[in-house]
């Protein structure tokens, strides 16, 4: 893994656990030859962040202002190109303002993490617009995808970790419980979502059978409640606790508090997010009793590793500890479980790594979308290009947009990781369609369509690079465009010619793949032995038309009858005429002409079993269209007749075919209908019969 330069972005490094965490994490960042940059309003912990080797820049951007998110986003940007940051990792939503702003003129990726609860309007939608929307506890993956429509392609849950060695396991005592001391602790901010009050009331219930116990309560008000910082202190007093209760205030050494606890009280009134004080306890051997509130579910276990009880209840606070000053075994089964737990799911190091593997997925990890609706030909013509993507993206996740009727044509694709199936039509259906494509949050398209439609696509679902042949239309759209040019090769070729902006070159070997079902080929193989065909003897096909639309490209009904019974006659072969099933009745016409009794197979199988039919095939002899390119994917030897269109721009690679086409003055003509129709009245029976008998006598 190449070495990143990370920013992270939050509003001050004061205190919290967010804070503690930014710097955990630019620490490992650091120990692993990344680069740790982070941007905030300054406070008491940019001291110790600089200690670490990592580098602070100090902007305001923790006021709400639209001014000042404008002023910080421009510095913000002359940052991340001083630094050459990779990943802006915003922690807040005044900070991921900002970057949201700046990473639009940089060449950096915007990475979320959302701590809390956000109240839901515009403000706070911000912390779902990350590439990654990394959730702290499953609670928070929750919300963010019922409250802020964050698809789960893009959410990543990442526990916050505590660091085990600065977090050391204590010893515990042995001694009798009830004739210790006892230190019962609540650390947090303190503000009323976070119970300290409840905390307090409890502690006479306690006190009254442990009278030599007292209470710690550690952190800090903020400043806009200080009135509620001094209802706690006048509720103590109230209570005739003053000798009993600390307020220690901010503490920098939160290990050396939680040795001397006995109980740690989480008292979280609201859904608390997750409970980072919960596993620093735990990695310390703290017995813990907590609220039944949000994220704290996803750690303690009732009865298990701690003990939960009802928010805003003192007296099932009171009951709680005391059951685990008067019961140690109780405690250490406890203290032991949750310590297991922390380690195997809660270090810092865990955190680290999954951050650090969500960095590495954003940068390297690409998220593709290959756009190819149909035709049928076209969708297999592709299959060169989609290894070629493959191979140099092969850690991508690699969508192909196909419409229904084809998808079975790449649905056991190996290069591909997911189909987008296109089943109806019409702008409302369309739009929904989008919808879906956005949430599945691309980095970038590979337009092979090239139509409107197909711009249109990939611009409204905010695809960042969007890779394609610029048309005369909306091919304006594109931002990684390659100018559109008149094909003067095969459609392989003009292909990767659109992909060298990737850096993807045309292989040697341009041969197409299809990927056919053993019960398509069990099925073909009953429906030749009930047409009578024996297993010794040589399968020859004909595709007699191209589609209704194309009537020009057809040959003569009798040259197609005489062909099979000539055939048929010099190899003693099975002929068989394929075609959809509005083939079926001018496939009868033909087979009435001949005296070798051909089987009509027009109508009769899927896309994959005409695959499978023209697999078992020695030789197949078609005019332009799609089954001439499922015979060069399943490498079965063709004779390709052409009349209005160019070969040059259609015929299909393979390295075993006959071509017949006559340069005449008026070809290509591109014309659906011709009433001359020159060009294949042209071909003669015999030319195709013994082009034919080259590629089998091979």
């Amino acid at each position: 893994m190449s070495p990143m330069n990370i920013l992270q972005i939050l509003p001050q490094l004061e205190s919290g656990g967010v804070e503690r965490g930014t710097i955990d994490l630019a620490q490992a960042l650091i120990s692993k030859g990344h680069k740790a940059i982070v941007v905030s309003a300054g406070g008491r912990l940019v001291v110790k962040l600089e200690s670490i080797g990592a580098i602070h820049y100090m902007l305001p951007v923790h006021k709400k202002s639209l001014f000042s998110v404008l002023w910080c986003a421009a510095k913000l940007v002359k940052i991340i190109n001083k630094e050459k940051v990779d990943i802006v990792h915003a922690r807040s939503r005044v900070p991921a303002w900002v970057s949201f702003f700046a990473i639009s003129q940089t060449k950096a990726t915007f990475i979320t993490t959302c701590h809390g609860y956000y109240s839901k309007h515009f403000f706070s939608k911000v912390m779902g617009w990350g590439k990654r929307v990394i959730v702290i506890s499953q609670i928070i993956g929750r919300y963010m995808a019922t409250d802020f429509h964050v698809s789960k392609e893009r959410m990543r849950l990442i526990y916050r970790g505590v660091d085990l060695n600065q977090f050391k396991l204590k010893k515990i005592s042995d001694s009798e419980p009830n004739k210790d001391r006892k230190t019962i602790g609540i650390i947090g901010r303190i503000t009323p979502l976070k119970g300290h009050i409840h905390f307090i009331k409890a502690l006479p219930g306690i006190f009254s059978e442990f009278p030599h116990a007292r209470a710690l309560i550690v952190g800090e008000a903020p400043s806009n409640r200080q009135d509620y910082f001094n209802e706690l202190k006048f509720l103590v007093d109230d209570l005739n606790l003053k000798n009993k209760v600390e307020f220690l205030g901010n503490v920098k050494n939160i290990p050396q508090v939680l040795e001397k606890l006995d109980v740690l009280v989480l008292a979280t009134t609201t859904e608390e997010a997750f409970g980072r004080v919960i596993i620093e306890a735990g990695a310390v051997g703290v017995p813990v009793v907590a609220t039944r509130v949000g994220g704290v579910v996803e750690i303690i276990e009732n009865e298990n590793n701690g003990l939960l009880v009802d928010p805003s209840n003192p007296y099932e606070i009171s009951q709680a500890v005391l059951r685990f000053l008067k019961d140690s075994k109780l405690a250490k089964k406890c203290v032991k479980s949750l310590h297991e737990k922390v380690v195997d799911s809660f270090s810092l190091e865990s955190m680290v790594l999954k951050t650090i593997e969500v960095y590495n997925e954003t940068i390297e990890k690409k998220r593709i979308l290959i756009i190819k609706f149909g035709a049928l030909g076209d969708v297999i013509l592709i299959s060169a290009a989609l290894k070629a993507i493959r191979e140099k993206f092969p850690d991508a996740y690699l969508s192909l947009l196909v419409k229904n009727e084809f998808k079975s044509i790449v649905q056991r694709c190996p290069y591909l990781d997911n189909l987008i199936v296109l089943k109806k039509k019409g702008w409302l259906y369309m739009l929904k369609q989008v919808k879906l494509i956005k949430k599945k949050d691309f980095d970038l398209s590979l337009d092979f369509q090239n139509n409107n439609l197909s711009h249109l696509i990939s611009f409204a679902a905010g695809i960042k690079q969007r890779f394609g042949y610029r048309n005369k239309k909306l091919g304006f759209l594109l931002n990684k465009s390659t100018v559109f040019t008149k094909p003067d090769c095969d459609p392989v070729t003009h292909q990767f010619k659109m992909l060298e902006k990737l850096d993807i070159h045309q292989p040697s070997d341009k041969k197409l793949e299809i990927w056919i079902a053993e019960r398509d080929k069990e099925y073909i193989d009953l429906f030749l032995k009930d047409n009578w065909l024996n297993k010794n003897q040589p399968l020859i096909g004909i595709n007699p038309f191209a589609s209704q639309r194309w009537v020009s490209k057809s040959w003569v009904v009798e040259n197609y009858a005489k062909l099979a019974d000539m055939l048929s006659n010099k190899y003693h072969a099975r002929i068989v005429f394929t075609g959809t099933a509005n083939d079926k009745i001018k496939n009868k016409q033909i087979i009435a002409l001949t005296s070798c009794k051909p089987i009509n197979a027009a109508g009769k199988t899927s896309i994959m079993e005409l695959a499978a039919i023209i697999e078992r095939c020695s030789v197949f002899i078609s005019v332009d269209s799609a089954p001439l390119h499922i015979s060069a994917a399943v490498n079965t030897p063709f004779v390709a007749l052409f009349g209005p269109t160019d070969p040059t721009r259609h015929l299909p690679y393979s390295k075993k075919f006959a071509l017949i086409c006559k340069n005449l003055e008026c070809s290509p003509c591109y014309r659906a209908k011709c009433f001359r129709k020159s060009c294949m009245l042209d071909i003669t029976v015999d030319e195709v019969f013994e082009a034919a008998c080259k590629l089998l006598n091979k």
